[in-house]
């Protein structure tokens, strides 16, 4: 499957079970079903995108992955991307985290930030594809192992060339990366 066969759209709260799911089977130290609650329905800040394509089995439309982030005032803060493991190297964490930093443009942010394992190496290869550059290291700061954070930014905001949509495919309204606030 190729990226162009991704839908990137909106998480409402009716998606919080599989977006557990995916919390609990991506990461050793998971957010809370309370936590993700909070970030889908109360937090004003936040922002949630899902990565819906088809399962190679059945070729029914599944969530392989999502994607929390913050926009707050100019900056937009990448806070979870998660993508289960049959789905990943194809494209779609990019996808997700253009769409994020699209997101922030539209909305004026001029600045994007994250966190990282120390050990991620995929991650810290793909945010450095997209731009971002290492600025700091915060040490210990992860737990369940402990290990050091590399913090990195992007000033200023802007969309790397891998940000451009597949060949052939509509540029998505700028509607289709927003949240519904609070329900």
């Amino acid at each position: 499957m190729a990226s162009d066969r991704v839908m990137i759209e909106p998480a409402t709260p009716d998606a919080l079970d599989e977006v557990w799911a995916i919390e609990q089977a991506c990461f050793s130290a998971p957010w809370t079903r309370k936590m993700l609650a909070a970030e889908l329905s109360g937090n004003p800040f936040a922002h949630f995108l899902l990565a819906k394509c088809p399962d190679p089995l059945s070729e029914a439309l599944v969530i392989a992955g999502y994607f929390c982030f913050w926009i707050v005032f100019e900056e937009v803060r990448l806070m979870n991307l998660a993508v289960l493991v049959p789905f990943r190297r194809q494209g779609i964490a990019t996808r997700l985290v253009c769409a994020a930093l699209r997101t922030g443009l539209e909305r004026g942010a001029n600045r994007a930030m994250l966190e990282v394992r120390a050990s991620n190496q995929e991650a810290l290869t793909l945010y450095d594809r997209l731009g971002f550059r290492q600025a700091a290291t915060r040490t210990r700061y992860y737990t369940n192992p402990d290990e050091d954070a590399v913090l990195m930014d992007m000033a200023p905001l802007q969309l790397a060339t891998l940000c451009e949509p597949p060949p052939g495919e509509l540029q998505k309204p700028s509607s289709r990366t927003t949240v519904h606030g609070p329900v």
